[in-house]
């Protein structure tokens, strides 16, 4: 018989659709909302997570199901990681204050839902371009793109494990 580690106090950041509206309620704002994949998580990830932190008190990570990321194009065998292990990755960061994850090709039915004061996606993104940015400067947010780390990203990082760079 096998038993279930204790839960970790990091957990405790990871929400489930249904339940982010009351979860929402307790955040400080300005809230910051970023959405992605963040299947193997790395440099250019944890950069990109606490420079969103910093443009408010709280930073909410929506995260791609798995179904979801396949949908996206960046490969039959991705995510590598499972949804329960990309959320629980992301709870583990201190610049990240909760967790959700999404079915849909886009997060806006929870940026709608949020109502974020701020929304952040990463430099390749221009911000008119992303995800809600029109509904979010409608409620008086603003919208950002901050700048990736160069040669840092998962897909570069799979071809190197694979050793096909």
């Amino acid at each position: 018989m096998t038993t279930q580690p204790p839960a970790l106090a990091f957990e405790a950041k990871i929400c489930k659709p249904r339940d982010l509206s009351a979860r929402l309620a307790r955040l400080a704002r300005p809230l910051v909302f970023t959405n992605g994949v963040f299947d193997i998580l790395h440099r250019g990830h944890v950069t990109y997570l606490a420079q969103a932190r910093a443009l408010g008190a709280s930073l909410l990570v929506a995260v791609n199901s798995d179904a979801s990321a396949r949908k996206l194009g960046k490969g039959e065998d991705r995510p590598v990681n499972t949804l329960a292990d990309r959320l629980a990755v992301l709870a583990a960061l201190e610049s990240v204050t909760l967790v959700t994850s999404f079915e849909h090709e886009t997060p806006l039915e929870l940026i709608l839902a949020a109502k974020p004061d701020v929304l952040v996606k990463g430099g390749d993104w221009k911000p008119d371009a992303i995800v809600g940015a029109k509904e979010v400067k409608g409620w008086g947010g603003t919208v950002r793109s901050i700048p990736l780390v160069a040669g840092r990203s998962t897909t570069s990082l799979i071809t190197r494990i694979r050793g096909k760079s």
